[in-house]
């Protein structure tokens, strides 16, 4: 029960507040330590690509467990103190460690800017997406910043939820340490090819579970709101996994189907176009509006995961389960 409550009182913080601007975010800590971590391995390790690969697995090992072991320990100690002030410190935790808002106003900032002209849009998407954008017209701007949406609904709000209902804002950070790792240095690049290896199987296998049960409720979402959840199934169980990613499919599918458009294919990453495949139908032509779609699509999926997980860890802990 503690757990659960600590969860849903995260989730509300970060649904009526988001992330707060002026407070330091575990995230930013997380890639200072990404950072300072590679400089140092890369001098320790031979340029090889085992070397690398060693290298990238012991920074994984080192910035996982400093993620899990910081808030343990910081958390056990002020519930010494008093339970209440380990108590109000884990719904802070909590709180930073969901992104649902986040990612809603991620979809609105590019659609007002999308609104205003197609090189606002661009201007704006390109601070939540890692392709190349400078040659997007006002098509690519939306399927991205849908994309993003869809893909992120694992990463920010239904991974988190998961992790921290198994285990507290410790197990959630260690989740945010891992999806952190991936993004910084899980690229398929001459400089990261070895030595992310690692964090990118890592993150495609703790995001395993989630981006299906995201999936799922994404489809349900959209009957919710009136969309296509059938064509959402439809496209969901043909196109799911055309990803390279195992995961990545699996929302972006779902989505595609729901809106009736199609998502993915070719994009440019640091000046090469890299071969991607595509999700949906191009039943008609995206507008604007499938922003605001899958924003909405996004947080009726996110209240969804949110109903089905708890109500799941309050059954197997109630008396005689747990």
């Amino acid at each position: 029960m503690y757990l659960t409550c600590v969860v849903l009182l995260g989730f509300a913080l970060d649904w009526l507040l988001g992330d707060p601007a002026r407070l330091p975010h575990p995230v930013c800590l997380i890639g200072w330590l990404i950072t300072r971590g590679e400089r140092i391995l890369r001098r320790l390790f031979p340029k090889t690509p085992r070397g690398e690969t060693i290298a990238g697995a012991v920074l994984w090992v080192l910035v996982c467990g400093v993620s899990f072991a910081v808030p343990f320990f910081a958390l056990r100690w002020l519930k010494g103190i008093h339970f209440w002030l380990g108590c109000g410190a884990e719904i802070l935790l909590c709180w930073l460690i969901f992104a649902r808002k986040s990612l809603y106003d991620a979809g609105m900032d590019v659609y007002a800017s999308l609104k205003r002209s197609t090189e606002e849009g661009r201007a704006a998407v390109a601070k939540y997406v890692g392709r190349d954008t400078a040659e997007l017209d006002e098509t690519g701007v939306i399927c991205a910043a849908v994309e993003t949406v869809a893909e992120n609904t694992t990463d920010g709000v239904v991974a988190p939820l998961i992790f921290m209902l198994l285990g507290g804002a410790p197990l959630g950070m260690l989740y945010k340490a891992v999806n952190t790792l991936d993004s910084m240095v899980g690229y398929h690049n001459d400089r990261y090819e070895y030595f992310g290896k690692v964090s990118a199987r890592m993150d495609d296998v703790f995001n395993f579970l989630p981006a299906r049960l995201a999936a799922v409720c994404l489809i349900a979402g959209a009957g919710m709101l009136r969309l296509d959840n059938r064509n959402a199934l439809r496209i969901f169980r043909r196109d799911r996994m055309g990803h390279k990613s195992p995961n990545a499919g699996q929302t972006e599918s779902a989505c595609a189907g729901a809106l009736h458009i199609r998502l993915g294919g070719d994009a440019s990453y640091f000046g090469k176009t890299v071969k991607k495949a595509a999700f949906g139908d191009a039943d008609r032509q995206p507008n604007p509006g499938d922003i605001l779609r899958a924003a909405d699509l996004m947080t009726a999926a996110s209240v969804l995961s949110l109903l089905l997980c708890a109500m799941v860890r309050l059954i197997l802990c109630w008396p005689p389960f747990g």
